[in-house]
């Protein structure tokens, strides 16, 4: 059995890397072989390039770093149909791994997209160009299906691999042993983004909210997770312009899970941090700005469908009256002075955090799919007649309709 996949950055990795455990448990020859970063590797991935030469990001990154990305698509997708896959597997980066699954699939490789595009959020219409691509689209969020249905798209809720893999309720002083940290006292922690020019676009206004919150909160101290040697070097040369709040700092290598498990409340940009925080049962407050060239794009062309940005609020929308789960502070409104209010409200107003956690527990538990299973169960559904795991009687899984329930049509 020869599975292909190609992941796009650190979170495709690791959702790749589940779905390979998943995979090989059916399937202990298969070979795996694509695009993917350590953790894919060390499921036994064979990697031709690895995740990170995928991760741009924004309209006027991307069209900076176009050429080489169509060269290496180009490539890619030679190399991918001269191995003979029995199925690929498109991780997450649409924008790359739909025109990969496109071709691969007119000259018929049975393909999977994982991880759908926030066709939720704005561009409703690339669902109906997924058919075209993908023969089977598996979906993190349970609001996704519904709307590929509406194109006749095959589209399967599997859940999301976080919910599984972190605690109902976590435990803050074993994070904060873990970390070395003070036991006792109020703890911000900071994730301003993984990548560079995040680090260097958010984090002095960051450290400027920290700045003022500190003014109001006693013995606070700060925990800012590094992605990787890179950005850890970015954040000592922001907080060496910064003496004062860098005494409070503890700069962690990686743990951010840790850390925000650790912390009373978390500052962060917009991503699938905001809903890990929200999986760790951390009140937040999300700041963001994009590109002013990104902005206009989006405004001018009302591309945005959706109330609000951040996954915790996107998720309870059809619970919520006016008033979103968390504050959002986005581009103008993302300024220090908001930020710090916004923080100081969580640190001052613990009832409303006991009014918010169950909300995030309802949100978690129905997240909570054993998504690297069901995810490999879809991928087996592709298959060809004869080529399922040994000892299981083996179909195109037409029987689920991708939301949990079961139903006698077929996909």
């Amino acid at each position: 059995m020869r599975i292909a996949l190609i992941a796009g950055e650190a979170s495709g990795d690791a959702l790749g890397a589940g779905l390979i455990a998943e995979l090989r448990a059916r399937y202990p020859d298969a070979v795996f072989a694509g695009v993917g970063g350590d953790a894919m590797r060390a499921q036994g991935l064979e990697a031709w390039h690895d995740c990170q030469a995928l991760a741009v990001m924004g309209l006027v990154e991307v069209l900076r770093h176009l050429p080489r990305l169509l060269r290496l698509r180009a490539s890619l997708r030679r190399r991918i149909l001269a191995w003979k896959p029995d199925v690929f597997v498109g991780i997450d980066a649409p924008d790359f791994n739909l025109g990969v699954e496109r071709w691969l699939k007119r000259r018929g490789v049975r393909t999977a997209h994982y991880v759908s595009p926030s066709v939720w959020a704005w561009r409703e219409g690339r669902a109906a160009k997924l058919g075209r691509s993908a023969d089977r689209v598996l979906c993190l969020f349970p609001m996704e299906p519904p709307i590929y249905a509406k194109y006749a798209i095959d589209a399967r809720f599997v859940g999301h691999p976080l919910a599984d893999a972190i605690a109902m309720e976590p435990d803050r002083q074993a994070a904060r042993a873990a970390l070395g940290v003070a036991a006792e006292g109020p703890m911000l922690a900071l994730l301003p983004g993984s990548r560079l020019g995040e680090i260097e676009a958010m984090l002095p206004l960051f450290l400027e909210a920290t700045e003022l919150l500190a003014g109001q909160v006693r013995s606070l101290q700060v925990l800012i997770p590094a992605a990787n040697a890179a950005c850890e070097a970015a954040i000592r040369s922001r907080l060496g312009e910064r003496p004062d709040i860098a005494a409070r700092v503890h700069v962690l290598d990686g743990e951010a899970q840790r850390a925000m498990i650790a912390s009373d409340v978390v500052l962060l940009a917009s991503g699938t941090a905001a809903l890990e925080a929200m999986l760790c049962k951390r009140p937040m407050v999300v700041g963001h700005r994009i590109s002013p060239t990104t902005y206009r794009i989006v405004k001018r062309f009302d591309l945005l469908k959706t109330r609000y940005v951040s996954l915790p609020n996107v998720l309870a929308d059809h619970l919520l009256d006016d008033a979103p789960l968390i504050p959002e502070l986005l581009q103008d409104e993302c300024v220090p002075e908001k930020l710090a209010a916004a923080l100081l409200r969580w640190f001052g107003r613990p009832g409303d955090i006991d009014a918010l956690l169950p909300r995030f527990r309802t949100l978690h538990a129905e997240l909570r799919q054993d998504a690297s299973a069901r995810a490999a169960e879809a991928v087996c559904g592709l298959l060809a007649p004869g080529r399922g795991p040994p000892g299981r009687a083996h179909n195109d899984d037409s029987d689920n309709d991708g939301t949990g329930s079961r139903t006698e049509t077929p996909a």
